[in-house]
């Protein structure tokens, strides 16, 4: 009979790796794990109650979400982003973002344009109640609703790619109640101009609306390097 392996086991249920990930990624996000910090196989099993490979698979998906990396004779870090990687990160955001909003059919349909009120309203709620994790996840869901209206799905899932490649870049601007209430007024700007048609306005709003997260993750840098 064959010695069983204390890394062998049935497989972890979808949801737990799924809670594991999104909650290790939202460590990331709002800054409560730092760029270049360490993430040790041993203290993630601990923590959440799975087996190594499993959290060997969570750690993979954080690192094709470009969340993490990994370094020889280290393991898993937090991705750390030079500044020019996030210029140019940003830079293709805006190139891909304006691009949508300059071709969303105008007007939209009432329907249409009432489901993106009505997500906008939960993340109205999050922000009065100061829930960064709902802030983040309603914000998604908004952004979300919004390039939807293209009917683009390639498009679409580029935005959202490209938005989840620049996740731990945000935390500086998701501490700040000042930024999430900015960001807060900016949707409801951006649903006014889908409502009068405003094409200019909108593709404005959709430009200037990322530049906050990359110019707190700039700052955050330059502090930290005492530049």
């Amino acid at each position: 009979m064959n010695a069983i392996s204390p890394d062998d086991h049935a497989e972890p249920a979808a949801d737990a790796l799924a809670d594991a990930q999104a909650e290790l990624e939202e460590d990331i996000v709002f800054g409560r794990l730092h760029p270049r910090q360490r993430l040790t196989e041993d203290e993630l099993m601990e923590r959440f109650g799975l087996k190594r490979h499993a959290v060997r698979q969570i750690l993979a998906e954080l690192e094709a979400l470009g969340a993490v990396e990994k370094k020889r004779n280290i393991g898993a870090v937090v991705r750390a982003f030079s500044a020019r990687e996030v210029m140019e990160l940003y830079a293709l955001r805006q190139v891909l973002e304006v691009h949508a909003a300059s071709q969303i059919p105008l007007p939209v349909p009432q329907a249409r344009l009432a489901a993106l009120v009505a997500v906008q309203r939960e993340h109205d709620a999050a922000v009065a109640d100061g829930d960064a994790r709902r802030v983040f996840r309603s914000n998604q869901r908004f952004h979300r609703e919004l390039f939807g209206l293209l009917d683009n799905t390639v498009l679409g899932q580029a935005i959202e790619e490209y938005a989840r490649r620049t996740h731990p870049i945000r935390f500086g601007s998701l501490a700040s109640p000042g930024y999430r209430e900015r960001a807060r007024q900016e949707h409801w700007a951006m649903i006014h101009a889908l409502r009068d048609g405003d094409r200019d306005a909108l593709m404005a709003l959709c430009r200037d609306h990322l530049l906050p997260s990359r110019d707190a993750y700039l700052a955050s840098e330059r502090a930290r390097l005492g530049a």
